[in-house]
């Protein structure tokens, strides 16, 4: 049995989000995550499950290995399975969160005044289908269906 993908969840209608997204979708050359947006209603009952709140939309959260990642521990841990120098930063990891994430909160605050929001959720394309989440897909990342 192959092993279980973790799934980034991100906020669907903001700009630098989805930037985001998609640079993580063209570095996983290893095929290790599905994304799924916040707002979205299957992302919603898998987070659920986590007791994530409802209205979260601050930071990515990362569910790697049954267990919940915000900020910046999520963003050093998805760069950790991504192709090129990205691993390099992984290292970070070890310096305290009240270090690493005021700087993440600061861009999470003000990412909607400097990079724009859509008014809807971004949709994949057909290349991109396999790599967001889905009632199709969702028994690669999670042992037992929510």
């Amino acid at each position: 049995m192959s092993e279980m993908k973790s799934i980034i969840f991100f906020d669907g209608v903001c700009n630098l989000c989805n930037a985001s997204i998609d640079f993580i979708i063209q570095r996983d050359s290893d095929d290790t995550f599905l994304v799924g947006a916040l707002q979205d209603e299957l992302s919603r009952e898998i987070l659920d499950e986590f007791e994530v709140d409802k209205n979260y939309l601050d930071s990515l959260v990362l569910l790697e290995s049954g267990e919940i990642f915000y900020r910046s521990t999520a963003a050093l841990k998805i760069s950790k399975n991504l192709s090129g120098l990205w691993p390099a930063l992984y290292p970070l990891i070890y310096l305290p969160k009240w270090l690493r994430d005021p700087v993440y909160d600061w861009i999470a605050r003000n990412r909607y005044r400097w990079f724009g929001k859509k008014s809807t959720c971004r949709l994949p394309s057909p290349e991109e289908k396999a790599k967001f989440l889905s009632k199709e897909n969702m028994h690669t990342a999670i042992p037992a269906a929510v």
